[in-house]
This record gives C-alpha cells, structure tokens and sequence, in this order.
C-alpha cells in the first residue's frame, strides 16, 4: 500500500512536464546570463582559493566544500549506476547536458541567498525561505518551502545515504546493519551537535580526500581499457539520441533518467545549494554564486563521470526497460542496479578490492552528504523558529535526523530511493517557481559584479544602488576589516 502510494507521487512529481521545465529554466537562465558558465570558468576558478572565514560566515573554500558534501553522495556511485540500468548508456549524456545548463540555474540560487542572507546568532544564514520571503514578499510560500525542505532533509533523504553505507558494509566485511546504524548514528551525532563550524571544517578536510581517491581508482581503469574509448563515448552518444540499435526502444528513458539522477547528484535547482552558499564571507554575492556554479562541474564532470565511465569502460552492468521490465542487456547476473555495478567494474583490475572500497567510498561520500543535509534542515528550521525556544527546536530536529538515519540502515533500497525522489520533486518544484520570479536581482549582481571587474576592483555590492529591497545585510554597501562589518560606504 505504502509503496503504490509512493510510486503513484513520483509519478505526478517526476512527469515530463517537470524535466521540460528544468531544462527550460537552465537555458532561460544560461541565455540570460550570456552562459557565464562558459565566460566565467577562470574567474569561479579563482574565487575558489580567494576569501577568507569570518567569526559568522565560512571561507568560499569552506563553502564550496559544504555544498560538494551534499552534491558528492550516494547519487554519484549508485545513483549513476541506476540512470544507466534504466535509461542505458545515453542516460550519462543528459546527466552533462543538466548540469552544463544547471550551472547557471546554481549561479542564481547561490546569488539570491547571498543578497537576502541574514545573521542569526552568530551564523549566517539563507536559502530558498530566506530569499522567498524578502525578494517576493510572500511569507506563505516562505513557510512551505522552509517546511517541505525540512521533511526532505530531514526524513526523506537521508535513508538513501544511511541504507547505502549500510548495504555496502554488509556486502564487502559482513558487518550487521544494526551494528552500522549504531555507528553512524555516533559519528554523525558527534558532528551535528558541534555546529555549523564543526561541519564546515569536517567537509574541507573530507570532501577533497575522498573524491580524490576515488577519481584515482577510476583513472586506473580507464587507463587499462583506454583502447575502448571510441567506443564507449560512441556508445554514449549514439544512445543518447536512439540512434544505438539496442538501446533506440529506450530513449524517453534515458532523457528522464539522465536528467533525474543528473539533478540528484549536481542539486542545481533544488535550492540546497542556497544554503551553504549563503554561509560564505564574500564581499559579493556573485562570487560565491560564481563558485557554487563551479561546484556542480566538479561534482558531475569528475566523479559522476568518473563512475559512468569505470560501468561502461569494463562493461560491468544491466539495462532494463523499465515499462515493460524486460531485459534489454545482461552483463551482470544477479546483481542488482547500484553500487554492485560500481564494485563489479572495480573488481575487475582489482580482484577482491572493488566491494571494500566502493563500501568505504560510499561511507564518506553517504557521510558528508548527510552533513549537508543536516546543515540544511537546521537552516530552514531556524527560519521557522525564531523565538526562546530554538534550542530545543534544534535539539529535537536532531533527534528526528539520526532517527531517519537509523532507519534508513534497515528499509529496502527500493524505498529508500523512492522516497528521496519525492523529497527531491517537491524542492525542484517549488525552488524553481520561485527563482524565476527572482531572477532579476541576480541578473543585476552579475551585472554589477562584471562592471566592478573590468574596473579593476574586488567587487563589493551595495543593494540599495539598485534598489533591492529587504536586503538588508547588503543595504548602502559596506566594507570589511579582517572578515568583520565596519562601515557603510
């Protein structure tokens, strides 16, 4: 009963309609904009290692890596690996078809959390209810979007992470579900209860480590099977665009599987992207709009493409016609879509590796992103509550979040993804209305931001010069001695 209810919700969140309007939306955004994520790769290079963390806000590094916590999951190993089982190999084509587009749709996001953020306790804060609010003025809107995130974040989402790690550590070391859940749980608590600094420093240091490693591992295979490139990137195009003999039958699939599990892995639309970026120290908000667009190319370009690549280099997968449920290609007996075709492609240059270490990747790439998710649900929960009582609102929402966790480590897969689809339609949704109706005040940031460059200044913004209104934090500019307000200018 449950899981027809939770088929026949995707099924009215993840129609057609909502993939046209999110391709829609990029090229709206990317023509607007002139592609500036083609003109600007240099300059969001750049802001990546300028920038420095202030007592309230996190250095654009720092932010970077918080939001590449979330983007860097279980999406980029198992997630890739089921766009291919279900959309084939052109699946992998749309996924850098979303994000190319995406990363302008990211740009406004991220700029628009920059200019309506706000400092709360200490921390800054923003995202999608923060700018909602102040840049459309409809609270209601604010308070739906601020709720919807929370149930996403808080107990939708994070069982895709917690059943992976779990799955993976029963299949490579044998190790009991139960005996994961408590560990997780553990660390996971450790963090979160140490703040948003405590976050921020955990995914500079772990974000670059396990990425890096496991981009290694996939340029070893490549590199052992580099005779078959042609083939494989003939494959993936051909089947992208049903030109491929066995995989023509499937190209609706492909697009909505490409463009599905694309977003799920580079976030770009979703809105949570706005709330690390928020959290940045920058004396613009273009900058870290800029860097946040960067983050979705390294998220996808490398390590979902980096995965995709180690399947179909080694030939390590299924395709199954979803509407039919027939077999179209078996490579792989057994084995269902997922990490197994990740450990299966790994094992093949390194036997008896590719099980632990697809499990260890899938613990720090599952663990981070459950950082970010954290941090997100807390963001939107501290704009709900703004009273005495936020303390225990916080500890309470902790409390929800390792429970979802827990329980993620014994659910079915199956579940598990299919209720992190509904918490991802609603976010896409609703984020992607309101960043249209928005789109001008980011437009006048890059505006302003271009402008002060060709000058040959380091850009700062003062919102009043273009008369945007509630933003506060931006209001008549102002300057910066070590990281700190000091002056209007």
């Amino acid at each position: 009963m449950i899981e027809k209810l939770v088929e026949t919700v995707n099924g009215w969140l993840w129609s057609p309609f909502l993939i046209g309007f999110i391709v829609c939306c990029g090229l709206y955004f990317s023509i607007r904009t002139r592609f500036l994520q083609i003109r600007h790769v240099k300059e969001m290079i750049r802001l990546v290692t300028t920038g420095k963390s202030s007592e309230a806000g996190v250095s654009s590094f720092q932010a970077l890596t918080m939001s590449l916590s979330g983007r860097i999951g279980v999406g980029n190993v198992a997630g890739t690996a089921t766009g291919i089982a279900y959309g084939g190999p052109g699946a992998v084509f749309w996924m850098w078809v979303i994000t190319f587009i995406g990363a302008a749709t990211a740009y406004v996001e991220s700029t628009l959390a920059q200019i309506y953020k706000e400092e709360q306790d200490g921390q800054y804060r923003g995202g999608p209810a923060f700018y909602i609010e102040k840049g459309l003025g409809w609270k209601w809107f604010a308070v739906v979007i601020a709720t919807a995130i929370i149930l996403s974040m808080a107990v939708l989402m994070p069982g895709i992470q917690a059943n992976s790690i779990a799955d993976g550590f029963s299949n490579a070391f044998g190790i009991p579900k139960l005996v994961t859940g408590i560990f997780v749980i553990a660390v996971l608590g450790f963090t979160i209860f140490g703040g948003v600094k405590r976050i921020a420093k955990t995914a500079e240091i772990v974000v670059p480590f396990m990425a890096i490693g496991y981009l290694l591992v996939a340029i070893a295979i490549i590199a052992v099977n580099i005779e078959k490139v042609p083939d494989v990137f003939g494959l993936i195009f051909k089947s992208a665009f049903g030109a491929d003999q066995v995989f023509g039958g499937i190209l609706g699939s492909a697009v909505m599987w490409g463009v599905k599990r694309g977003l799920y892995a580079n976030e770009a639309g979703q809105g949570t992207g706005a709330h690390p970026a928020a959290a940045a120290e920058v004396s613009h908000p273009a900058k870290q709009g800029l860097v946040q667009a960067f983050s979705i190319y390294l998220d996808v370009f490398l390590v979902v493409t980096a995965t995709a690549l180690m399947i179909l280099f080694t030939g390590q997968y299924n395709v199954i016609n979803e509407k039919t449920g027939e077999s179209i290609v078996v490579h792989l007996k057994g084995v269902e879509p997922g990490a197994g075709y990740t450990q299966a492609a790994v094992d093949t240059l390194f036997p008896g590796f590719g099980s632990a270490f697809i499990a260890i990747a899938l613990f720090f790439f599952a663990f981070t992103t459950m950082y970010a998710y954290y941090y997100i649900a807390e963001t939107n929960l501290a704009y709900l509550v703004r009273s005495e009582k936020r303390g225990t609102a916080f500890f309470a929402l902790k409390l929800v979040f390792l429970a979802a966790t827990f329980y993620g480590t014994v659910k079915t897969a199956t579940t598990a993804w299919a209720m992190g689809d509904i918490g991802l339609g609603i976010m896409v949704w609703l984020n992607l209305i309101a960043i249209l109706l928005l789109f001008k005040p980011a437009y006048m940031a890059l505006k302003d931001y271009e402008e002060q460059l060709k000058q040959g200044k380091d850009p700062e913004f003062n919102a009043s010069k273009y008369g945007i209104k509630n933003a506060e934090f931006w209001e008549n500019g102002y300057t910066r001695v070590d990281g700190k307000r000091e002056k209007a200018l």
